[in-house]
């Protein structure tokens, strides 16, 4: 594996902002309410080749929650979107914005766990995944948000359950994903009906509770693995519908080898389960 730095563009550090949720009426909530999980939430965006989306991404996330704090996890990306991430983190008055610079590219998966990690050290109380692309909408954040506040431990946003729906997507595109969800579904056991999906928040002791050191996954099979580690846990975990839209600008990272990992993971991950269930009624 290939060794990286990382680099990081922290204006200020010390306590994050309170971060405010919408309620009922969707209309943004000034954060006064310093109980709730949500009043500390970091939204995490790994970038490769982004500069075309990310500075789109940031502006909408704060039109919809002014005070969510963002960090950014560049993975060395050489069409300057670090640097740009960089700028947009130095003119930002209120220090929401910052900026982790990694020099290899080694995954989603890593890129998450290494914000994980900074979010966690910083005491915020809800980690928020969410993509560059504008794939997952910042103004549906509210709903993952209320869940965790409401009381559940991961809030997944689903395409798949009723009220969930994709955009532009080609057919075989969302066979796939749909076929992909259905395969783990069955062989991991588990009732959730879009697992793979990458638009999730955490509460910080889902997080404090998983030892992230073991996660193997480095690409969307990432998403699985956490979700289904949360759940042979025994945490609570939810799903809300969201509009999941097919990027406008740059490229697709989903690769056949993203794709032959997760099949080969979940089939490993499903074996292990069953005679784990196995040994348990022997003994």
């Amino acid at each position: 594996m290939a060794q990286h730095v990382e680099v990081m563009r922290d204006r200020q550090e010390g306590q994050p902002m309170a971060a405010g949720t919408p309620g009922a009426s969707g209309q943004n909530d000034s954060g006064s309410d310093e109980s709730r999980p949500s009043a500390r939430t970091l939204v995490i965006i790994p970038t490769y080749n982004e500069r075309d989306n990310l500075g789109i991404i940031i502006e909408r996330l704060h039109a919809a929650l002014p005070h969510t704090h963002v960090l950014v996890v560049d993975d060395g990306s050489p069409d300057g979107t670090g640097e740009l991430a960089d700028k947009l983190a130095d003119a930002d008055l209120q220090n929401r914005i910052h900026v982790m610079h990694r020099t290899a590219k080694n995954g989603l998966g890593a890129a998450y766990i290494a914000g994980f990690h900074w979010g966690l050290e910083r005491d915020y109380g809800v980690l928020v995944e969410m993509d560059a692309d504008g794939s997952h909408a910042p103004e549906e954040l509210h709903r993952l948000l209320d869940q965790i506040d409401a009381g559940y431990d991961l809030v997944l946003g689903s395409r798949y359950v009723p009220g969930g729906s994709v955009v532009n997507w080609p057919k075989r595109r969302e066979w796939l994903s749909r076929g992909g969800n259905l395969y783990s579904r069955l062989a991991l056991g588990v009732g959730l009906k879009d697992i793979t999906g990458g638009y999730r928040a955490f509460r910080r002791s889902v997080l404090e509770h998983l030892d992230l050191s073991e996660v193997e996954s480095h690409g969307y099979c990432f998403q699985v693995d956490l979700a289904w580690r949360s759940i042979e846990s025994g945490f609570n975990v939810r799903e809300v519908p969201i509009t999941f839209t097919e990027r406008e600008r740059g490229e697709s990272k989903m690769s056949g080898n993203i794709v032959r990992e997760a099949l080969l993971k979940v089939t490993q991950w499903g074996w292990e389960r069953r005679i784990n269930k196995l040994r348990r009624k022997k003994a």
